[in-house]
Order: C-alpha cells, then structure tokens, then sequence
C-alpha cells in the first residue's frame, strides 16, 4: 500500500516527465513555456517532499516567477514565432550534444559512490538538512550524539544561509548570473522584435 508521500511523488514524478516531455516535442513555444513552468512547479514539490521549504518556495518565485513568466513575454512580445522556430542544420548537432550529455550524466550516475557518509553519522547530517532552517533544541542534539557544547553550537549555526554565503558562494552566484542574463535576452528579444 502507498503511503501519502509515496502516491504524491509518483504524481509529481509522472506530471514533471509529461510536461519535460511536452516541452521538447511541442512545437508552440508558448505551449512549450507554460508545460516549462509545470515542470517548475513539480520541482517545488520535490523540495517540499524532502522538508525543504525554503528552497520549494524559491524554486517557485525564481523560476515560475522569473524565468518562465520571462519565457512566456517574450515568445508573446515575439511576432515570428513560427518563422523563428523553424528546423535547421544545427538540430543533428543539438541531438548529438544532448546524447552526449545524457551518456555522461548516466555514466557518473551509476558510477558514484553514493555511500559518502558513514552509517553511525547519517542521524547527525539527517538532523541538520532537516532542520538546518530551524532552532534545535540541545536535548534533541544530545540525543543525536553531540556531545560537547561546541559540536552543538556548530550545529546550531549550520543554517541554510551560511551555506549560501561560506561552501556553496560560487554556485549561488551563477543563479544570480543565470537570471541576469535571462532578463538581459528576454529584453534584447523584446526590443528587437517591437521595435
């Protein structure tokens, strides 16, 4: 029998393959930017799935906010749109790339080693990924092993936030790049197609 959680990652599973799939081989743009902004939608969902909040509502605001309502003005600020999406030659180098692509990830997929964390460990990082947004109580972090104040203290302030700013500053800034370049093309598109 499925549990809640099971029955509704399966649905999110199906919905976010259907509307990937759509994406790829509807050929309205403006079809293809709204399924875009489901699959979106759907990677929210994982986030919540795994007791991550605060990254479902970023997922949300960002990239259904941002991204996709950015895709959908510009394909609607776009008179051409057929003209525009015509195939041409690079399609079979577009094909060979993405295979490429898809081989590699498959390859470095099966090939990890998955098991990082030793066995004894996995309850302390559970604890702080699940509740790394949040206050723990020091009777819960004993309870989970740490022992001294200070191993309790470091797990305190092991926020999301001072991730974002210490370990992972290099991939947070691409994001910000990422959506800077998407506003600065949406804009160029816009402009050049208006006027």
């Amino acid at each position: 029998m499925l549990s809640f959680q099971d029955a509704v990652f399966w649905v999110l599973a199906v919905a976010t393959i259907s509307a990937a799939l759509g994406v790829t081989l509807i050929k309205d743009l403006f079809r293809s930017a709204l399924l875009l902004a489901v699959v979106f939608i759907a990677g929210a969902g994982f986030f919540a799935l795994l007791s991550a909040p605060f990254l479902a509502v970023v997922q949300v605001l960002i990239y259904v906010g941002a991204i996709s309502i950015l895709f959908i003005f510009a394909v609607m600020f776009n008179q051409n749109v057929r003209e525009s999406n015509l195939p041409n030659r690079m399609q079979i180098l577009a094909v060979l790339v993405s295979a490429l692509l898809l081989v590699a990830l498959v390859a470095v997929a099966v090939g990890a080693d998955w098991r990082l964390i030793p066995e004894e460990e996995r309850s302390k990082v559970e604890l702080a990924q699940t509740r790394s947004v949040s206050i723990v109580a020091e009777e819960t972090l004993a309870a989970e092993g740490f022992n001294s104040a200070e191993s309790r203290e470091n797990a305190q302030q092991s926020g999301l936030a001072d991730l974002l700013i210490s370990d992972f500053v290099v991939p947070f800034e691409a994001v910000s790049l990422l959506l800077l370049a998407a506003l600065i093309g949406g804009l160029a598109l816009a402009r050049s197609r208006g006027g």
